[in-house]
């Protein structure tokens, strides 16, 4: 058999070495070789056959019939919204998160109750296979029907898959496993590139579902390369803060449904649960009104959700007040503080600003401008705005309130929660009432401010 040659190409400007060295002899970066497989030049001959044991053959898209292979459940209803419907065979699906949030228990729910009707395999490459029992057993997981694999080698993993014929098989996680072809230590950005287009083909030549389980650096981003992302079908971060009883899972990138969908789960001593209305949860502790408080309808994937923004705008000791954003886009409020001063002539350049959005939900678009505003005005007056009333918009540079998509859904779930007023941009004020609810179009930050109170 003949030995792997391992060649040393340079990210920066893409020069190949027969060896590693420190320093690119071409551009002279340092610490910038990757090490890579030389392509073999029987790998690219026409009779090469991959996984499926099949030559691949060029065919048009209408002879393609994707029918025979609908989605599945996952046996979680909030995890299949987050993947666009259910899980697609053959698909390749990268979950990420915190050390501790939830990952392999969460996984390893879904594969149990994947496993009564279909084949599932579950490769662990941290934990033991005692240590997975333990953890099955305390959860009273259905475990008749798993299989384990305790493996870190790619080689070996895929040679087991193809005996197994597995539906769904879950690697946790990609960064322990590792190629024979490579002699980097597993985690490294070549071992992981590498592995994970080995996974990938074998995903899409055999029609098993991968799930990749990825760790995230100390700044919350996927470790490893950046093509990682790019290889992968769908991409779901798990977050939610370490003293949160709530978890969250959002879909940054999904080729099968749509994106920054969000599913929403409670950790409980039998593992996580679904939780099926979050907006009733979110809201669970919104009582007698307080100055700096308001419940907003933010847009997430494909349903409206109930969340309570809070501000606290307090004296400044500080020659540099500062702007504290948690859950929010820090940069977008020291925006609409300046908007808020020119326009509704209120100032806090001499006062601390902190805001927060209950129950550890990130809100990113750009319909919390108003509620943020609205939050900001009551706790700068002192004055508790009405606990039945509702507010989404956003706000432009001239001070102009502009409408956000799917105003009507969201009014639509604020009246199932019992609210009786919204203030809401001109554009999007409904032509019909909906329910019982007063809608109060608003069209600049002067409107705002007269019919705040």
């Amino acid at each position: 058999m003949a030995k792997t040659k391992q060649l040393y190409t340079c990210r920066e400007c893409g020069c190949v070495h027969s060896k590693w060295s420190g320093q690119c002899n071409d551009c002279s970066a340092w610490n910038s070789l990757d090490e890579s497989i030389a392509e073999s030049p029987k790998s690219t001959s026409p009779r090469f056959k991959g996984y499926s044991g099949e030559q691949a053959r060029v065919q048009t898209l209408s002879q393609i019939n994707v029918a025979d292979e609908p989605r599945f459940h996952s046996g979680m209803k909030e995890m299949d919204r987050v993947l666009g419907g259910g899980i697609v065979p053959g698909s390749v699906i990268l979950i990420g998160g915190d050390p501790g949030v939830g990952k392999s228990t969460i996984l390893l729910q879904i594969l149990c109750k994947i496993s009564q009707d279909r084949p599932v395999l579950y490769v662990t490459g941290e934990e033991s296979p005692r240590q997975v029992s333990l953890r099955a057993n305390r959860l009273d997981l259905p475990v008749d029907k798993l299989r384990l694999l305790a493996e870190t080698s790619v080689e070996r993993i895929t040679a087991s898959a193809l005996l197994e014929k597995p539906g769904v098989m879950v690697v946790d996680s990609i960064q322990t496993v590792h190629t024979e072809q490579l002699q980097s230590a597993p985690g490294g950005v070549a071992q992981v590139r590498e592995s994970a287009a080995q996974l990938v083909r074998f995903a899409k030549q055999t029609g098993t579902t991968v799930i990749l389980v990825g760790h995230v650096t100390k700044d919350g981003a996927l470790a490893g390369p950046r093509v990682l992302e790019h290889m992968v079908d769908a991409v779901l971060y798990f977050e939610g803060q370490a003293d949160s009883r709530y978890k969250v899972i959002r879909a940054v990138k999904n080729r099968f449904g749509a994106v920054n969908e969000l599913g929403v789960f409670a950790m409980t001593d039998g593992g996580l649960k679904e939780i099926r209305n979050p907006s009733a949860i979110f809201l669970a502790g919104y009582g007698d009104p307080v100055p700096g408080s308001v419940v907003t309808a933010t847009w997430e994937g494909s349903r409206p959700l109930l969340v309570e923004v809070q501000a606290l705008v307090d004296d400044s000791s500080l020659g540099n007040p500062r702007r504290i954003a948690v859950g929010l886009d820090q940069t977008r409020l020291a925006m609409l503080l300046a908007v808020l001063s020119r326009h509704g002539g209120i100032s806090c350049h001499d006062q601390d600003v902190f805001l927060n959005v209950v129950g550890g939900v990130r809100v990113m678009e750009t319909g919390a401008d108003l509620p943020v505003l609205a939050a900001i005005i009551s706790s700068i007056r002192d004055k508790p705005l009405d606990r039945e009333m509702l507010i989404f918009g956003e706000l432009g540079l001239a001070g102009e309130i502009r409408p956000v998509p799917n105003g009507t859904e969201r009014l639509k779930e604020a009246v199932k929660h019992g609210f009786k007023k919204a203030l809401v941009p001109a554009a999007n004020a409904p032509k019909e009432n909906i329910g019982n609810l007063q809608v109060i179009p608003v069209k600049g930050v002067q409107d705002l401010l007269d019919n705040l109170f």
